[in-house]
């Protein structure tokens, strides 16, 4: 006579609870059978780089002026810098690639002594303003003489100048796929040393990228400028740096 499984008041069979340790366990065999099989991989780093000329660059100028009133101070930058401002346009600079980067008005001190042989106190003897100013410069065949315009029209302050490539991406996408490539050659390289042959790629993350830009002194413009000889310029290379990690499968 077969056995009768007990059933609830709802009709619904109960199965014992060593069958129910069993359909558990048989659930989760496929789980650790996979795990047994996880792919052999290899993790590899690469790196690219794309060299290329720089074909813009950033100008850092102005006009400091000193005064006995600060309105005296003012005045005088203000028309320093009109001619400055109306220079940069005869040379062909566009006003968009004209911005104010810095402008301040502040007291200039002197120390005084009294007639009675006490310490020496500061005194407000004039104020001085500053207005600095960068310039896009997208000619660089026309860098020498927009320096040199400039400092003759009055600025005498020459902060720095940087080069730079004013669209970076393709650049950026060529040493990507550089990186891509070194990673590819070095996994291939190990893996043949090791006697295993390489697969497909899992995953690839990007680890980001560098694109210096060099800065060059103020004193060497000034000096040119002093003697009065061309001002030279020099924009050189730059260097856009990626960095990937690949994970592969070996076989």
């Amino acid at each position: 006579m077969p056995l009768a499984l007990p059933r609830s008041r709802r009709g619904l069979t109960i199965l014992p609870l060593s069958a129910l340790f069993l359909a558990a366990s048989l659930m989760a065999a496929p789980a650790a059978h996979a795990t047994e099989e996880r792919p052999r991989t290899i993790t590899i780093t690469g790196e690219g780089e794309v060299t290329a000329t720089p074909d813009i660059a950033y100008v850092e100028t102005g006009v400091v002026t000193e005064g006995k009133t600060a309105g005296e101070a003012l005045a005088a930058n203000t028309a320093a810098m009109e001619k400055v401002f109306a220079g940069l346009e005869q040379a062909g600079i566009e006003k968009k690639d004209m911005q104010t980067s810095n402008f301040s008005v502040y007291p200039v001190y002197e120390q005084v002594r009294p007639d009675d042989g006490r310490p020496y106190t500061p005194k407000i003897g004039g104020y001085r303003v500053q207005n600095q100013l960068t310039v896009k410069v997208r000619n660089l065949d026309n860098l020498g003489s927009i320096l040199d315009k400039v400092v003759s029209l009055g600025s005498n302050q020459l902060s720095g100048i940087r080069f730079a490539i004013d669209d970076p991406k393709p650049l950026m996408n060529e040493a990507h796929k550089d990186a891509v490539k070194n990673a590819l050659d070095k996994a291939k390289l190990y893996a043949g040393a090791a006697g295993v042959s390489v697969g497909e790629i899992i995953s690839i993350s990007e680890n980001g990228f560098s694109m210096p830009q060099p800065y060059y002194a103020k004193d060497m413009v000034m000096q040119a400028r002093a003697e009065g000889a061309a001002v030279p310029m020099a924009a050189g290379e730059q260097t856009v740096t990626a960095n990937v990690t690949l994970v592969i499968r070996i076989n």
